[in-house]
């Protein structure tokens, strides 16, 4: 579950496995680099890995893995720190989740929608799909630009039968006292998420 108060999140519906139609599960960087080593990771994120392990588990989903993996002296790094280099097991998708990975893509930024692969997808496989749940870190940077970017798309294209949904329960941001709490920075992620058109839920049951 995403570091939140408990009646902050039950404040949002529960969603149930039977009621998704069509979907596809992204999973956005469960990575070492952001959950076991580095520069910017944080252990408490694994937290959500039972929880995005049982929707992956579920034979009615298909899942997509997304990964940083960045060049030496990326464009990116001048905003943040190193990280994510292509060759370290930093770019890797942490253990936990290894045995249910069967699609990657990879990025060089922190918006999954502007990925080469993702961009391909949305040519050719998009129309496959009718609700598109995503999953993993960070709640205010990687999920929210492209949980954003893509309903925005949707709107442009005037797709009404498609869902962004984002599980509370399947998201989490990195703390760092005094500088980044988890918990304010994810309601107003949430928040922000949920005021923009992104079906947000405490959860996704079987």
């Amino acid at each position: 579950m995403a570091r939140v108060h408990k009646d902050f999140a039950h404040s949002y519906p529960t969603l149930s496995v039977s009621e998704l139609q069509k979907p596809i599960l992204f999973v956005i960087d469960m990575v070492n680099g952001f959950v076991k080593e580095g520069a910017l990771h944080d252990e408490g994120i694994n937290a959500i890995s039972e929880n995005i392990i049982a929707l992956v588990k579920n034979n009615e989903h298909r899942s997509v893995f997304v990964c940083d993996r960045h060049v030496e002296g990326t464009r990116e790094f001048l905003s943040y720190p190193a990280h994510c280099v292509i060759g370290s097991t930093e770019t890797e998708v942490i253990e936990e989740l290894q045995p249910y990975v069967y699609e990657v893509m990879y990025k060089n930024s922190t918006n999954t929608f502007t990925c080469l692969e993702f961009q391909e997808f949305l040519e050719t496989r998009i129309f496959d799909h009718q609700d598109i749940v995503i999953t993993g870190c960070c709640s205010d940077i990687c999920i929210l630009q492209f949980a954003l970017s893509l309903n925005a798309w949707l709107n442009e294209h005037n797709e009404e039968d498609k869902r962004v949904i984002v599980p509370i329960n399947c998201i989490d941001t990195y703390h760092i006292d005094g500088v980044h709490d988890a918990v304010e920075i994810n309601e107003f992620s949430i928040r922000n998420m949920a005021a923009n058109g992104i079906y947000v839920v405490e959860q996704i049951t079987e």
